[in-house]
């Protein structure tokens, strides 16, 4: 923990207890982002990841709420339940919730948390699975920013969704052409089992949006596409029009490097399935991969009422595959290794949301 910060040169009448309280809860944010994705996954996994997020927020105004396998079976998370069912270790939901009393607005914040990532059945070759303990980081990112949230005492409710699961290739595990049901009843027919952290995602979706929050924000390393169209450095951000660009507005305003990319509607009828409500992936194609994972959690961002045709609640994907991990010499403040992408943003986002 950050023992102490010294601001010198506060402008008169600067609250500078107040920057240094900040200074610290996003430093802190980051620095447990970067631990998470440092810890081996021998020793990170569904399980004691879950622990670790209890532990985390043992000590402020928030709650955390665990589904086992069995929770998540009773409660219809076909997704997060088959990309984990491969592994000895089981998969977890966790909800951390931060909820002042008072707040106006609710901000949902989903993660991908794939604590290790071989591809399942649809195997990555062994140089595609060095790293992918990083899999997990959309995870981290938001359990960080709930947290930061509640150790800032901010005046908005925030929820974050940690959908946990190993993927492993086992005589258990999903095949290509299973069908799992995901939470509230839309199928998904699996026809890449390295597509996974869409189909965990999909759940976290639906449950955020159980709840009518007033915007979803979800954070994932979901596709090598993002990373071929934007290199290590820059983040991509889709969704609705008018919360994406309050969330590069947060980039900006924080230094974070967010960059927006389209959701081409025609793009859809490339995952139409057979047997199923969608697919989860178009086997052979390579062009627009991050696009396509975009329209694919579109289908699972709830409505603003019960009418088939009501908006969807204003949500943004932001695909951090590429700028999650610096690969090289440090740039800037941001050295070798995980980066904390996002933290700073999504914090400077929840403060928006409450006037700040």
């Amino acid at each position: 923990p950050v023992a102490s910060i010294e601001v010198l040169g506060a402008a008169a009448g600067v609250d500078t207890d107040a920057l240094a309280a900040r200074a610290g809860a996003v430093a802190e944010a980051a620095a447990l982002v970067k631990d998470l994705v440092n810890t081996p996954p021998l020793d990170l996994y569904p399980e004691t990841f879950a622990d670790r997020a209890e532990r985390a927020a043992s000590d402020l105004p928030a709650t955390v709420t665990v589904w086992d396998e069995e929770q998540l079976a009773a409660d219809g998370l076909g997704g997060i339940l088959g990309v984990g069912q491969g592994s000895t270790r089981p998969p977890r939901l966790v909800k951390v919730s931060y909820s002042p009393e008072g707040a106006a607005r609710h901000l949902a914040l989903v993660g991908k948390g794939i604590t290790f990532d071989s591809g399942g059945l649809s195997l990555k070759p062994a140089t595609g699975m060095v790293g992918m303990k990083y899999d997990m980081t959309g995870a981290a990112t938001v359990l960080a920013v709930a947290l930061a949230a509640a150790r800032l005492a901010l005046p908005v409710r925030v929820t974050a969704w940690l959908c946990l699961a190993e993927n492993m290739p086992s005589g258990s595990a999903i095949r290509p052409n299973d069908v799992l049901r995901i939470r509230g009843g839309r199928t998904v027919e699996v026809l890449n089992t390295d597509a996974e952290g869409r189909l965990v995602l999909a759940d976290g979706l639906v449950a955020a949006s159980e709840e009518q929050p007033d915007a979803i924000v979800d954070v994932a390393t979901l596709t090598g596409a993002a990373m071929v169209a934007l290199g290590t450095r820059y983040a991509a951000v889709m969704g609705s029009d008018e919360l994406v660009d309050d969330v590069l507005t947060a980039g900006m305003e924080t230094g974070e490097l967010l960059w927006p990319m389209p959701l081409p509607g025609e793009l859809r009828a490339t995952i139409n399935s057979d047997v199923a409500d969608i697919a989860n992936a178009n086997p052979g194609n390579t062009a627009g991969g991050a696009l396509l994972a975009g329209v694919f959690l579109q289908e699972f961002v709830g409505r603003t009422g019960e009418e088939d045709d009501a908006p969807r609640i204003p949500w943004a994907h932001l695909d951090i595959a590429g700028p999650a991990k610096s690969p090289a010499a440090p740039y800037g403040f941001t050295g070798k290794g995980p980066s904390a992408v996002s933290v700073r943003a999504l914090i400077r986002l929840a403060e928006s949301f409450s006037g700040k």
